[in-house]
């Protein structure tokens, strides 16, 4: 098993006081700081993550090349990449992560797709650093102007956590423009309750006072279960995007009922029975409820970060195919 898509980990915390937000951001270190409209935290900093995701980029066995497409958002960048003659797909990564890790555990939809795998405007990566609310639909908006200008009527969408969430938004706003979705340990379907991420305040605050790594993956062990499930690529992601980024802490919001009930997409929903973000029972009774053509999937015994068999990804091949 390769590490899962969207581990979409990366903090995507539910913290709608904001203090998680704070504490992360906190600059405990003189460093230069670039302007306060961008994401990052230092030019050094932006560098670090850069070079890691070209890093991350080039061990992709499938070839790839950039596209950039502008919208009204901002200039959006994406991995064009998979097979060039098969079905289309619109991939979009976790939050606070990169279309580059990512790719790296998409193996099994390279043969069969024709994948344009989206850097998530406001986060890490080489999309415009234009921070969109997660409350209202933007996201969609955006993500209807990339498929129109990728020359597309409607197209497939694929996507984990926060990425899952932007496609929820796409739902409600363009179902027209949506041939099929994949919904992955989704946001913006039944979050949970800012509490639930308490257990990661403590040794994130511990973290930043020692700068000791075993305090970080403290920090992702109630998303993981066990470290076994904290692969190296997600922890050094993890790692740069929490010390020279500012963070994403807000998720997606719950998308309105009546909204989601006018889709009449397709859509598979795969949710974790033990995410402590997106409760995986809570999340498939809602999806049942408010999408009409819904599948779904419990990924029994599972937090949020986790391994895919193979039996699962071949559910989401062929549910997309």
């Amino acid at each position: 098993a390769s590490d899962v898509i969207g581990s979409g980990f990366l903090l995507t915390l539910n913290d709608k006081s904001g203090i998680i937000g704070s504490m992360i951001n906190l600059n405990f270190r003189k460093r230069k700081e670039v302007s306060s409209m961008s994401i990052y935290k230092s030019n050094k900093g932006k560098e670090s993550i850069l070079s890691l995701y070209d890093s991350q980029l080039s061990r992709l066995k499938t070839p790839w090349k950039d596209v950039y497409v502008d919208t009204t958002f901002g200039k959006t960048h994406i991995i064009e990449t998979g097979n060039l003659s098969g079905e289309p797909l619109l991939f979009f990564h976790g939050g606070n992560s990169t279309s580059a890790y990512t790719l790296l555990t998409l193996d099994f939809i390279m043969d069969d797709f024709h994948i344009y795998a989206v850097d998530t405007i406001g986060h890490p990566g080489k999309s415009a650093e234009t921070s969109l609310s997660p409350k209202n639909y933007d996201y969609g908006k955006w993500v209807a102007e990339i498929i129109e200008k990728l020359g597309y009527e409607k197209i497939s969408c694929f996507g984990g956590s926060f990425g899952a969430g932007i496609i929820a938004k796409t739902m409600c706003m363009v179902p027209d423009k949506i041939k099929k979705a994949v919904i992955y340990v989704p946001s913006g379907i039944k979050n949970a309750p800012a509490l639930n991420n308490s257990k990661m305040m403590f040794p994130m605050i511990m973290y930043w006072i020692t700068g000791k790594d075993n305090w970080l993956k403290s920090v992702f062990l109630p998303l993981a279960i066990t470290e076994d499930n904290i692969t190296e690529d997600i922890y050094e992601t993890a790692k740069l995007s929490i010390l020279h980024s500012k963070v994403k802490v807000g998720m997606p919001s719950d998308v309105d009922e009546n909204l989601m009930k006018k889709c009449n997409v397709p859509t598979l929903v795969m949710a974790a029975e033990k995410d402590c973000l997106f409760p995986g029972k809570g999340v498939i009774e809602r999806a049942e409820r408010i999408i009409p053509n819904c599948k779904t999937y419990l990924l029994e015994g599972r937090g949020h970060m986790h391994f895919l068999t193979e039996d699962e990804k071949k559910m989401i091949v062929d549910f997309l195919i």
